[in-house]
């Protein structure tokens, strides 16, 4: 990795998590947080845990962020929670256009640019998922399906691109145990940073994510186009996901 891109460590609790569950959990990565250097660490947690995540985490080296976000300001619009709500509760993060976004609620990729516009003009940070799904993969297409999820991203422009991150997640690879090889999840990394590359946004950091653990973190970490990890059903295990931030290539 060149060193001028700070690693990035993101975990995604999902639907997961209760009051007293979160409390452990994020007492867990506080006690523990001193151990990560070198590198950053944030949680993306459900909305209604914002606050309990805000009041945990504020004045430590641990960051939070949200799941998901409105393209729209404010409105009729039941359900959505906007970027200035979001900024609020002092969101550094948010993530947009995940796999499961795309496939469950229908996002497109130019929906996904649209709400990672939304964040950036709030001040806060989109991290923006793409990933190709077996079938893809399997047909040859994995390069393909990435370029055409990038491409409304990759239209915002340099400066737009400086302010955000990209999450390579393979669906095949997200909650199913599988993991890419360090060199298959290299080799898209490497496309991904060429894109990038070309419209003037080289160090733009990109994240691995796809069944990332303790195990095979310091692999991964060790491609020179993997910036750090988005981490799924790890994060919600404070010994694991610090394993995973602390990992030294």
């Amino acid at each position: 990795m060149d060193q001028s891109r700070t690693r990035l460590v993101m975990g995604n609790w999902k639907m997961h998590g209760s009051l007293a569950e979160n409390t452990v959990l994020l007492d867990g990565l506080l006690a523990g947080a001193a151990r990560v250097q070198g590198t950053q660490v944030a949680v993306c947690v459900p909305f209604p845990y914002l606050a309990q995540a805000r009041q945990a985490l504020v004045g430590s080296p641990i960051g939070w962020g949200a799941q998901d976000i409105s393209t729209h300001e404010r409105g009729a619009y039941t359900g959505e929670v906007s970027a200035a709500m979001l900024a609020d509760f002092g969101v550094s993060w948010v993530l947009c256009g995940h796999s499961e976004r795309r496939a469950l609620h229908g996002e497109t990729s130019r929906q996904v640019a649209e709400k990672a516009v939304a964040a950036l003009g709030a001040g806060l940070a989109p991290v923006v998922c793409v990933g190709e799904t077996l079938a893809d993969r399997d047909a040859g297409q994995a390069e393909s399906i990435i370029a055409e999820q990038l491409a409304p991203v990759l239209a915002l422009g340099a400066d737009a691109l400086a302010r955000l991150v990209i999450a390579y997640e393979p669906v095949w690879a997200i909650g199913t145990g599988r993991t890419a090889t360090p060199d298959q999840a290299q080799a898209v990394h490497a496309f991904i940073r060429a894109a990038l590359t070309r419209h003037g946004a080289g160090q733009t950091r990109v994240l691995y994510g796809g069944s990332v653990k303790a195990a095979n973190a310091a692999s991964l970490f060790a491609q020179p186009d993997i910036d750090g990890a988005l981490v799924g059903g790890a994060a919600l295990v404070a010994e694991e996901f610090l394993n995973i931030a602390a990992a030294v290539a």
